[in-house]
């Protein structure tokens, strides 16, 4: 009976996979300036993933949707053929911030998609630079593959209504990972307006991470998780963020633990924030 594939690889466990022809191993950091750092300095042999253009739909309004929605899947489809991966690719994934950048979220469309063969590089690019694991700059040569069998996805996604409904019922639960002090309102660095859903409860995604910035050992996780889901079914417990990335990472954590995951609420903060729905804080 075949094991399954744990969601977080090491580097040293990656280092010994460098030569694998199935692996695909690709860079997800986001942010300003991402790819001019990726192109100055990556992994070698890593391809990098755009969030605002292949992991995204971003729309005119983050009103419909968040600021990043879903792509359609025949689109994403495209673009895991463009970066090599196949069915039978074994995808590795890193970003600079532990797999909070995008890591996870491109680790969670592919769960979506069906791929079991997909891991995050715990510790990120850091951790593979104190592993001494080659780097290269500038472009990478790879193979194309025919388009991705395309597929509706198939984890759970909520919408804002029902996230609505969830975080004001005792039998559900809705998790903010982001910093406490945006759920607090205390000030609001991205979105427009500070707080929080009402009946939302707090766990940042940095929880999930230890002092040095890799994950929690998976009983550690399961444990803090276990707790938190009260013993709720995956079904009535919904993860957001500010904008369905970083949600992922807990969504990540929470499989890691070895729990099933829950439902993703891609529009998240930035989607309901914009929709003058009613608004806490913690102040």
């Amino acid at each position: 009976m075949d094991h399954k594939m744990s969601p977080v690889i090491k580097a040293q466990e990656l280092l010994h996979l460098i030569e694998a022809p199935s692996l695909i191993l690709i860079d997800a950091s986001a942010g300003p300036g991402a790819r001019d750092n990726y192109l100055k300095k990556h992994l070698k042999g890593a391809l990098y993933a755009d969030l605002e253009k292949q992991l995204a739909e971003v729309p005119q309004n983050a009103a419909n949707g968040g600021r990043h929605p879903l792509p359609d899947t025949a689109k994403f489809a495209r673009v895991l053929g463009n970066l090599g991966i196949s069915t039978d690719s074994h995808v590795i994934i890193y970003d600079d911030k532990n797999g909070a950048n995008a890591a996870a979220r491109l680790w969670w469309m592919l769960k979506a998609f069906g791929h079991e063969k997909v891991q995050v590089l715990d510790g990120g690019f850091k951790a593979a630079l104190e592993a001494n694991f080659p780097l290269n700059s500038g472009e990478e040569n790879h193979l194309k593959h025919a388009d991705y069998p395309a597929q509706n996805w198939q984890l759970p996604i909520a919408n804002i209504e029902e996230t609505g409904t969830a975080a004001l019922d005792k039998n559900s639960l809705v998790i903010d990972v982001r910093d406490a002090f945006r759920y607090n309102g205390e000030s609001e660095p991205i979105d427009l307006i500070a707080g929080h859903i009402p009946g939302a409860e707090n766990i940042p995604f940095g929880s999930n991470l230890d002092s040095e910035g890799f994950f929690l050992d998976p009983s550690v996780l399961n444990k803090k998780y276990s707790e938190a889901l009260r013993g709720l079914p995956p079904g009535r417990v919904i993860v957001h963020c500010g904008s369905g990335v970083t949600a992922c990472h807990t969504l990540l954590a929470m499989d890691y633990a070895g729990l099933d995951i829950p439902k993703l609420y891609v529009g998240s903060w930035s989607e309901w924030s914009r929709n003058d729905l009613p608004i806490a804080t913690k102040r």
